[in-house]
């Protein structure tokens, strides 16, 4: 199953570089275990994180606190492709900014944004025309059960497991710095100890 994570991230990563730079078929998926969670996002990585990562950075990683790198990642938890003008995504989306500072990407703000993503593909490839975000506060539960629907569950059982999200992350920031040939070893979040990145 880490493998399988693994292969999300280096797809999500092959169309994700510093901050601000800017085919389908399926019935509807619900992941309704960790199981097809994974194997839903295995199946679908090369054709929608691109536009996802797109949209994370630009319209939402943009109104964080600024850093040196915008890096999103997010677990994929059901997609609906019947309508290729508005296929669906839900997920639990994140996107954190970063700054190097010697070996380290320290955070410098970036939190979670659950909800659903309508996807079109266009001539040009695909594109986001709209995110359905889960509210914060009061609204949190009532929201993410009329945006999720069928797929609550799933929702909860992908959003509570904060060990696979934070192994995700630290897989996706290896392959970045990888990429984008940074010269970082760890990430760490102000007030916790630095996390090695694998490499």
């Amino acid at each position: 199953m880490k493998k399988i994570y693994l292969f999300i991230a280096v797809m999500a990563l092959l169309a994700t570089a510093a901050c601000g730079n800017k085919q389908t078929g399926k019935e509807e998926t619900p992941a309704t275990d960790s199981l097809k969670t994974d194997t839903l996002a295995d199946e679908t990585a090369s054709t929608y994180f691109s536009a996802i990562d797109s949209y994370l950075i630009s319209n939402i990683g943009s109104q964080y606190a600024k850093g040196d790198f915008c890096v999103p990642s997010h677990p994929i938890v059901a997609v609906d492709e019947k309508n290729p003008e508005d296929i669906l995504v839900w997920g639990d989306f994140w996107v954190f900014n970063y700054n190097l500072a010697g070996d380290t990407l320290k955070t410098v703000s970036g939190g979670a944004h659950p909800g659903l993503m309508h996807i079109r593909q266009t001539e040009k490839g695909f594109e986001v025309t709209a995110f359905d975000q889960v509210e914060d506060g009061s609204g949190y539960l009532p929201s993410a059960k009329r945006i999720f629907g069928d797929n609550y569950h799933a929702f909860r059982v992908v959003s509570s497991d904060a060990d696979k999200r934070e192994r995700l992350r630290a897989e996706t920031l290896s392959e970045y710095v990888k990429k984008n040939g940074i010269a970082a070893t760890m990430f760490m979040d102000f007030g916790w100890p630095p996390v090695p990145l694998n490499k």
